[in-house]
Parts: C-alpha cells; structure tokens; sequence
C-alpha cells in the first residue's frame, strides 16, 4: 500500500499527517479549525485517500500557520507515498458544481510545482475561517507536493460552497491522478523517465 507518515514540528505548529492512496477516502481530521478539518474532510473522502492529520497551533494569534503548515505536511506525505510515481494515471482533472458554486481543478503531479488560483471569495470570513486561507493551504500543498495545480471558479455567490467545490474539485482530480494506469503499471508516466 502506498502510504506515508510526516511529522512536522516548529515554533508555531506541530502537525502529523498519515496518509494511504490506495484507501476508501476515510478520514480522522483535527486540526482545531473546524472549517478547514471540514475540508480535509472532503478532500480525503473525494480523493478515496484515506487520510488522518492532527494539528497544534497557535490559533491564538490567528489559522494562518496551522492552515500552512498541515499544507506543506500534506504535500510531503503525498510525494513520499506517491515515490517514483511508477504506474500513476500523473494527470487529473474535475468540474465539480456544488449549487451555486462551478469550480474546474486540473493538475499534474509532474515534480514542478507550480499555483493557478483563479478563486474570488464573495466574503472575507466563512464563519471565524479567513477564506484567503483556502488559497494559502493550495499554494502550500502543491508547492511541497510537486503538484501543478489550477483551480478555477467559474461561478459562485456563497463563499462556503465556493471553498468546498475547490477543496472537492481538487479532490476529485488527485483521485484520477494518483490512481495505477492498468495499461502502464511499471511505467514512469513520462518520456524522459523520471518525475
């Protein structure tokens, strides 16, 4: 099974992520930022990877570093699980509408990261949760997973169902990636032979 484990300790956070690619989407989240833990949520349940964080912060001065750091955590795990990416689908792409809100995610797991966010949040805040965080966790993610990851907005008036059609696309897209191509299991998904 493809899996892995990061354990990330600093002056402002201490994170453990454990993660399985090839689970059911189960998940154990709890960062102690309800908003978010509820997109972790959604992205292990979308992504079928099942996935367990435990976070500690300092959230007395705000969600900044907690939001961060569990993305860069993340994005480790997911690059040690995914090793020399032989056999993997390497690209995923989802449309993924949630009422109001279109959100469009595609990404490479090519080793290059790189960020496309073209997501406006009609609110500063969805509840206590500042939305500007939703972009800080995807930048963090694709930057220590070696991910190139665009997501879009195409519509949306609610910024909840905006962030969680975002964190569900992209979702949705590392499922497809991370997946064994049955046609090149023992393959390295690139002409140059490495990723």
């Amino acid at each position: 099974m493809r899996s892995a484990k990061i354990t990330r300790k600093t002056a402002e956070t201490d994170i453990v992520v454990d993660i399985a690619l090839d689970g059911t989407g189960a998940f154990e989240n709890k960062t102690g930022v309800g908003f978010f833990d509820h997109m972790l949520d959604q992205l292990a349940r979308h992504s079928l990877i099942d996935m367990t964080i435990r976070a500690t912060g300092d959230l007395h001065i705000d969600d900044h570093h907690t939001v961060e750091d569990t993305g860069i955590a993340l994005g480790q795990a997911l690059a040690q699980a995914l090793g020399d990416k032989r056999g993997i689908r390497r690209y995923g792409a989802c449309l993924l509408p949630m009422d109001d809100a279109l959100v469009r995610a595609a990404l490479d797991l090519s080793a290059r990261p790189y960020l496309v966010w073209n997501v406006d949040m009609p609110t500063a805040k969805i509840g206590t949760f500042d939305t500007e965080l939703v972009r800080e966790f995807f930048q963090a993610f694709s930057t220590h997973g070696g991910i190139t990851l665009h997501v879009d907005a195409l519509h949306g008036l609610n910024s909840h169902h905006i962030a969680e059609a975002a964190f569900k696309a992209v979702a949705r897209a590392l499922r497809e990636a991370v997946e064994t191509d049955p046609r090149k299991e023992d393959a390295i998904p690139s002409t140059k032979g490495a990723l």
